[in-house]
């Protein structure tokens, strides 16, 4: 773990040395991969947050239980690795009718939604500065995916600390699919009535894509900080 450490031994477990101990004089500073923020405790969940470029994210999916909200394929333990799964307007925090009619006029430059104080839904600007500042989004996808989680060795190298997981995605008919293949993030960019921007990895592709999803389907949420 980054830090400076004193007093640091280590002692042999088996070899010629076996048994001996070495100690390091004065003290050691490890540094850290990524360049951490503040950790941010929220409605019972701690997130690490990590600083990329300009900008400073959650380390993970959000994790935050309100109506309308789901776990894929409804266990419990896939929220806890992947973050829950949200429609829409449940992840603004806006009114339902906002899943089939535009809303833009209700959505502030920063938009808190889900999110807690100080943080908000990344609009598709947002995500655009993220994925230009790791290089582009026809490679963006292998330094953001993390290094395991990937089915069919489609992890990524996690060069920032992002670690996006292929969380899936729902319908509003209660069906799931794609956990372990694909990650699908909203934006807080309305497009027309019924469909707002998105952002997703697939295992397959160093990418990062993005277009048009049905407001009504199931996605991750990821928070930046204002």
């Amino acid at each position: 773990m980054a830090g400076t450490y004193s007093g640091v031994s280590v002692v042999a477990s088996s070899g010629n040395c076996s048994g001996k101990t070495a100690t390091c004089g004065g003290t050691l500073t490890v540094q850290s991969k990524f360049i951490y923020g503040s950790p941010v405790t929220y409605e019972g969940e701690t997130y690490q947050t990590v600083v990329i470029g300009t900008q400073t994210w959650f380390q993970r999916n959000l994790n935050y239980e309100v109506e309308g909200s789901k776990c894929y394929d409804s266990y419990a333990a896939n929220c806890t690795k992947y973050g829950r799964l949200y429609d829409w307007a449940t992840a603004m925090a806006l009114p339902t009718i906002c899943n089939s009619n535009s809303c833009t006029s209700q959505i502030s430059k920063k938009h808190r939604g889900i999110c807690p104080s100080g943080w908000h839904i990344p609009s598709s600007d947002e995500w655009n500065t993220l994925v230009d500042f790791v290089g582009g989004s026809s490679i963006a996808g292998r330094y953001l995916k993390a290094t395991s989680g990937w089915n069919n060795n489609g992890n990524g190298e996690d060069k920032y600390g992002f670690s996006a997981l292929p969380g899936g995605d729902g319908s509003s008919d209660g069906d799931f699919s794609s956990v372990g293949y694909w990650g699908f993030w909203w934006s807080s960019t309305d497009g027309n009535s019924n469909k707002a921007y998105d952002r997703y990895m697939y295992y397959y592709f160093e990418n990062v894509g993005g277009g048009n999803n049905d407001k009504s389907n199931l996605l991750s949420v990821r928070c930046v900080k204002d």
